[in-house]
């Protein structure tokens, strides 16, 4: 594809090793060929890079499928999914999910990009929920500020949450940053 068709959030292919285009500069100096300016973010490490590319330069684009998937279970070290509209199953290695893993539980869907047969990236719901299976016991005193105090998930994750929090309960957490959001009032 031309240099001139690349755009953020494209996919391309640098030496075998697929980046997104995280933010794209144009520039047209008096003289002389245009310079694109790519901001680059390695999909399988997450490192970044930036390269200089001139208008007439040819890139390759990676191409890449979304597809939902939804998390059944854990076997050894890998997280087995099943493709929503297949059923067909895909198994992820506990590298490929990374940090996420804290936040899977059994039924939740998933979005997963694949390049080829390689997984090369797993999105999870900005949202979720789940239960509190331990925390301490919180002792009343006057501060000012909220308390927080550990708790343990049920996916063995441990989260800072207020003290009124307790065993049982189940609260919202921000999938992005790690965090409590609430609690999640389990009367209907």
């Amino acid at each position: 594809m031309d240099i001139e068709d690349v755009h953020k959030n494209t996919k391309l292919l640098i030496n075998n090793i697929p980046y997104n285009v995280d933010k794209a500069d144009f520039m047209k100096p008096g003289k002389g060929r245009a310079i694109y300016r790519l901001k680059l973010r390695n999909l399988l490490d997450n490192s970044v890079l930036e390269r200089t590319f001139h208008s007439g330069d040819k890139v390759e684009e990676a191409h890449t499928r979304n597809y939902e998937i939804q998390y059944l279970y854990k076997e050894d070290d890998h997280y087995v999914f099943m493709n929503t509209e297949t059923f067909e199953q895909h198994f992820l290695s506990e590298e490929d999910i990374g940090d996420r893993k804290n936040f899977l539980k059994e039924g939740t869907v998933v979005t997963v990009t694949m390049l080829g047969d390689r997984p090369i990236g797993v999105v999870l719901p900005n949202f979720v929920e789940l239960k509190v299976m331990g925390s301490e016991i919180s002792t009343r005193t006057d501060t000012i500020a909220a308390q927080m105090k550990p708790a343990v998930l049920e996916t063995g994750y441990t989260i800072a949450v207020p003290s009124f929090v307790k065993s049982g309960d189940t609260i919202k957490i921000d999938t992005r940053s790690g965090t409590y959001v609430e609690r999640v009032s389990t009367k209907k």
